[in-house]
């Protein structure tokens, strides 16, 4: 048997391509089941963020196993043109899949360097893949070490100081938008752990007032209340947006929710006062067609990479210990197929 990972993330192909393969965080584990219909496979874990999605499979043979794979997914897609989707994957056998994943969870692989909440997501989509009974003896015991090796990473290194989580870096572009946040008003579209880590950014940098939507009107209450803001019912945000300065939106519905009709509205109640929307959801919630409008800007989670790099060179020195660390755990991993 042969561990092997192919995958997509932010440096690999742009967030048009990324969100056709995003898989709904409620979907991980029927998602991981399948990859073990799959001839010669015998275990999965599906993961997918905002930034990646990644497989990871143990299968007779990994060469024969990522065609198989390659050819699933672009069916699975319905894409028309295999040969322009498929050189935006990554393909990594055997010990170099098994060190791919100890960088993913350590937030090595991040666009934002040491964030925090991939280690959560991996967790997660793990846990989804062994209730679904999808994993066994090799991904059990490699996931369960890429889970001490993150931990032992956050804990020996300084590798997540400054902004590593994608909601605090799309408040750092808000802020270099306004100059400050203090009279700024604001409208967060989701109520899921995306949206609280940004709201609580918004609230320490002074933001006047914070306006909560969600699908759930509990939940955006719940966080409306936490952040000392307001809730608003999902079928009622479009009236915010006449009001408000910066809508970040991170809701992982399947399609755009914001139509540049809504902004069009909007922008002639507003009379014409600049209107700023950073869309952190793959896939996106706001079509592009919006960032075409006279006074509306509109940055998409790619936008913040350039963010992303200047932080990375600044923390070279903790990436290189961090991989001192990763490489020291991985020796002591024998795994077959690795």
């Amino acid at each position: 048997m042969e561990l092997l990972c192919l995958g997509l993330n932010h440096r690999t192909a742009p967030v048009e391509v990324r969100e056709r393969f995003a898989v709904g965080s409620t979907k991980l584990g029927d998602a991981s089941i399948e990859l073990t219909a799959m001839n010669g496979v015998f275990e999965g874990v599906v993961i997918s963020t905002c930034n990646r999605t990644e497989f990871y499979l143990v299968a007779t043979t990994a060469t024969e196993a990522l065609v198989l794979l390659e050819n699933h997914l672009v069916e699975k897609t319905q894409l028309e043109h295999h040969d322009q989707v498929v050189p935006h994957f990554y393909r990594k056998q055997k010990s170099e899949a098994a060190r791919h994943l100890c960088r993913v969870v350590s937030g090595l692989d991040s666009m934002m360097l040491g964030e925090t909440e991939i280690f959560g997501q991996v967790k997660h989509a793990y846990q989804s893949a062994l209730g679904a009974g999808a994993t066994s003896g090799v991904l059990n015991r490699l996931f369960q070490r890429a889970f001490g090796v993150g931990k032992k990473v956050r804990t020996e290194t300084r590798i997540q100081e400054g902004s590593t989580s994608v909601g605090n870096v799309a408040v750092d572009l808000a802020e270099k938008i306004f100059g400050h946040l203090k009279d700024s008003e604001v409208m967060i579209l989701g109520a899921g752990e995306m949206s609280r880590i940004t709201a609580q950014s918004l609230v320490s940098r002074g933001a006047r007032s914070i306006f909560v939507s969600n699908r759930s009107y509990d939940r955006a209450e719940e966080l409306a209340k936490e952040m000392g803001g307001c809730a608003v019912r999902f079928d009622e945000w479009q009236s915010v947006l006449e009001r408000v300065d910066i809508v970040i939106s991170s809701t992982g519905a399947p399609h755009a929710i914001v139509q540049r009709a809504d902004v069009e509205k909007a922008r002639r109640a507003r009379k014409y006062r600049p209107l700023f929307f950073i869309d952190i959801a793959v896939p996106r919630d706001i079509d592009p067609s919006v960032g075409e409008i006279e006074e509306v800007y509109l940055y998409d989670i790619d936008t913040l990479e350039q963010l992303a790099d200047e932080a990375r060179a600044r923390r070279q020195k903790q990436i290189e210990e961090c991989e001192r660390i990763i490489d020291a755990e991985l020796a002591k991993l024998n795994l077959p197929g690795t």
